[in-house]
């Protein structure tokens, strides 16, 4: 079996795994809940990550401000891996585990939700934020894989891609978080079912 087989049949068996898993479906629709109210009350969903998780947080901001099933209005997603001055100085005057926790501070209110993106579970930057929403009224979603990690403990609500490696655990958050945000798309605009 050719390397491009081998990884098409480990994410093939990766999307059964999360097909089968109730529980991680139950979180979904309950992320989707959280996001939906926030984003109906006049709140935002924010993300955060590293990496590629960076890349996801902005990909996902990107879907509820946008549009990803059908055309509508544009609902509050921001993603707290952009703004490069705050990113630096704040990494600069605080440290990097603060990142995303200033962000947090400063433009997150009651009622907001806070997705965690992180593979490994102990991304300190994501412990942070999530320490900074909680006093806030925030509601905080991990995104991990099978390891969970101290970001999970922390979490209000996990989604927990089940495997091991990073890439498909990747490859996991961004099916998770198409889905999701298709559940608040059609929750908040006209109750159409996501296709």
């Amino acid at each position: 079996m050719s390397y491009y087989d081998d990884e098409v049949a480990k994410t093939a068996a990766l999307m059964q795994a999360m097909a089968a898993d109730s529980a991680l479906r139950e979180s979904v629709e309950r992320v989707a809940d959280a996001c939906s109210r926030a984003v109906a009350a006049g709140g935002k969903v924010m993300f955060c990550g590293n990496g590629g998780s960076a890349a996801d947080s902005q990909h996902l901001a990107a879907e509820l401000v946008g549009k990803l099933v059908f055309n509508r209005p544009g609902m509050a997603g921001l993603a707290l891996t952009v703004d490069t001055s705050a990113l630096t100085a704040i990494g600069n005057d605080f440290g990097y585990e603060y990142v995303f926790a200033r962000q947090v501070e400063a433009l997150g209110r009651s009622g907001d939700v806070l997705v965690g993106i992180t593979t490994s579970g102990r991304s300190k930057n994501v412990l942070r934020a999530f320490e900074a929403a909680r006093p806030r009224g925030i509601v905080t979603v991990a995104m991990t894989g099978q390891g969970r990690g101290p970001v999970a403990d922390a979490a209000d609500l996990c989604l927990a891609v089940p495997h091991g490696e990073t890439q498909k655990i990747q490859e996991g958050h961004i099916v998770l978080g198409h889905i999701f945000c298709a559940l608040i798309e059609a929750r908040i605009h006209g109750g159409q079912r996501p296709a």
